[in-house]
């Protein structure tokens, strides 16, 4: 059980360093700091946003309109940290022996 909690905290870091990266790349791109003209750039960036759309996608749907500012990514980012806490406390409850 604690392989599988652990395989689940590995994926948890990694959705979260895409997002992360997908966040940062969008405020690049769209503070024209780096910009799409380049094949790489924008291959890399239709990419995670092509991956990243899923999981932003329920939460757009609640959360309200902001105009121009997203906070689909900061909620993604909270969900995940919030399933992290919880993977981590029944992590500590499997290895101490104690009942849920």
């Amino acid at each position: 059980m604690i392989t599988i909690i652990q395989i689940l905290q590995v994926l948890i870091d990694a959705v979260t360093l895409i997002v992360l990266i997908q966040v940062i790349l969008s405020l690049l791109v769209s503070f024209n700091v780096i910009n799409t003209y380049n094949d790489v750039v924008r291959q890399i960036y239709t990419g995670l946003n092509r991956g990243t759309e899923p999981l932003y996608r329920p939460f757009r749907r609640i959360l309200p309109d902001f105009g121009s500012i997203d906070l689909a990514p900061f909620a993604v980012l909270l969900t995940l940290r919030i399933l992290s806490i919880i993977l981590n406390n029944l992590a500590a409850h499997i290895l101490s022996g104690t009942p849920l």
